[in-house]
């Protein structure tokens, strides 16, 4: 593991992660079940954070009073060091502020810190975003956590779905060259119910935009298991690289890619938060791992 990183240890649970993007890279269950995608050659990340934007922009340019600033997917946090503010058994939380080289493609002030907490069987992480400048801050975040699908090597892709805590009936979009299709499309998901397979992603993420689920569960018929719960997030997207990758991103969102007829001002993008000069915004989500009897114990 990397020289800069930090395991944390809780009850049935530990985690590990990295100074550079404040990324978690592992998350295994007291029996050393991994249930984190270890960055194989098919995609070379495990959990990015994705700050200041989430997906693309037109023309990988962001816009502000008239000057343009380049800008990559998802952003840059995922690919900066960050520094360590606080490091312990249990937590541990890692700080992002805005510097030159930030603001030649983010021209804001910022703070942003990330912090990873483990509770009995649980993963705990917060984004704390605050505006440190003395001007409105336009920004988007976005979780990105891949997860090993299947979970156990003798199961198959198919044998798992994502069950939402409610009936999700809206319509989904969809991204072109990584814009967002102005267009919706009926949902995939089946009440509560989302079967998971390869072809579900061959137009790329699965992207729901207005959900009305804050949790939803991962799972098999019988081994381990994960829920996820969010709060502050707008979104969801749910994504496996085509082409049979053994992972499944399940990824709390506040923000989407540009639509693809918006090459507009950054600040008036459709779904980019705005936090006023010195206050903050404070978004944040769970892992839950789950064994089968624990499953079936919450059920009866």
């Amino acid at each position: 593991m990397e020289q800069d990183s930090l395991t944390l240890h809780g009850d049935g649970i530990s985690a590990t992660v990295v100074g550079q993007g404040a990324e978690l890279v592992s998350l295994r269950d007291a029996d050393g079940t991994e249930f984190l995608w270890q960055a194989g050659p098919e995609w070379r990340r495990h959990s990015p954070v994705l700050f200041p934007i989430v997906g693309r922009l037109a023309g990988d340019q962001l816009r502000h009073r008239g000057r343009t600033y380049p800008m990559t997917q998802h952003g840059f946090a995922r690919d900066k060091p960050f520094a360590w503010a606080q490091r312990g058994p249990r937590s541990c939380t890692l700080v992002l502020t805005d510097d030159a080289d930030t603001r030649a493609h983010y021209p804001f002030a910022f703070r942003l810190a990330v912090t990873y907490t483990l509770d009995r069987h649980q993963l705990d992480v917060t984004f704390d975003i605050t505006n440190t400048g003395d001007e409105p801050l336009p920004a988007s975040i976005g979780a990105h956590p891949a997860f090993n699908w299947p979970l156990l090597p003798d199961l198959a892709k198919t044998d798992y779905q994502l069950t939402f805590a409610s009936a999700e009936q809206a319509p989904i979009r969809r991204l072109k060259d990584g814009l967002l299709l102005k267009a919706p499309q009926p949902t995939p998901v089946e009440g509560k119910r989302l079967a998971l397979s390869e072809r579900l992603f061959g137009e790329d993420a699965v992207i729901m935009d207005r959900p009305v689920s804050s949790s939803v569960r991962y799972a098999a018929e019988s081994g381990p298991a994960i829920e996820m719960l969010w709060q502050g997030f707008q979104e969801l997207g749910i994504w496996s690289k085509p082409g049979g990758a053994p992972f499944l991103c399940i990824e709390p969102w506040h923000g989407l890619a540009s639509p693809v007829d918006f090459d507009g001002e950054f600040i008036d993008k459709p779904s980019v938060m705005l936090i006023e000069p010195a206050a903050k915004r404070v978004l944040s989500y769970q892992v839950r791992l789950l064994q089968r009897r624990a499953r079936m114990a919450e059920l009866e």
